[in-house]
């Protein structure tokens, strides 16, 4: 392999690279931006429910029986939406 092979071949892997990291953080998505990716990988939604229904309860006086609901049907429903999916896909 020469010189200028060598280079040819790391500068494809380099773009390669780039375009996978576009569009793992939805760079040419309108609807979602580099948040929405980093809220995907780093924290579940049933996380992010909680802990927004957590702050809902201390800091906008919401009674803990709102909060057990908010909570409840969030987790309910999400987790029929994944074993729906399961089902359907088989796996």
């Amino acid at each position: 392999m020469t010189r200028e092979e060598f280079l040819k071949a790391g500068e494809k892997m380099e773009q390669e690279r780039k375009e996978k990291l576009k569009k793992e953080l939805y760079l040419d998505n309108k609807n979602k931006g580099v948040l929405d990716a980093i809220q995907e990988k780093a924290i579940s939604r049933k996380l992010l429910v909680f802990i927004s229904a957590t702050a809902l309860l201390w800091n906008a006086q919401l009674d803990p029986e709102t909060w057990g609901m908010i909570a409840m049907m969030y987790i309910g429903g999400q987790t029929a939406v994944d074993f729906a999916k399961m089902w359907r896909h088989g796996g």
